[in-house]
């Protein structure tokens, strides 16, 4: 069952292109901006590994399930991956490995299913 998408691919990729913009200019994002790049990132994980074993968190912006497997219905999910969002968004984009990311210290990474490293980079940008 495909998940129902609330940012559309283009206002997605938009503000993914912006925050990657910002990157090279070293400049800082609209709060507004960075927020829609992360949800749209976070909705196509969801769209790639359809699932409901593992919960990937960017607080404060968004959570969404993803990978196959055992369905966690109450409590605290026994996979939890969890990083801020610049971390994420340089992760979706490729421009950092999830092993470099496990060493950053700020992802943080729970259960046998939470290494998302087959399904990244989502977007590649040079």
């Amino acid at each position: 069952m495909a998940i129902k998408r609330r940012i559309n691919d283009t206002d997605g990729r938009s503000a993914l292109r912006e925050w990657v913009n910002s990157l090279q200019a070293e400049a800082s994002l609209p709060r507004p901006v960075l927020a829609t790049a992360v949800r749209f990132t976070l909705e196509e994980l969801a769209s790639r590994a359809e699932g409901n074993s593992v919960e990937v968190r960017v607080p404060p912006f968004g959570v969404t399930q993803c990978i196959p497997g055992p369905r966690h219905i109450r409590g605290t999910p026994p996979n939890v991956v969890e990083m801020p969002a610049d971390l994420w968004l340089r992760l979706a984009t490729g421009k950092l490995v999830w092993a470099q990311a496990l060493q950053s210290g700020q992802l943080h990474a729970s259960g046998l299913r939470a290494d998302l490293s087959a399904h990244l980079p989502l977007i590649e940008y040079p």
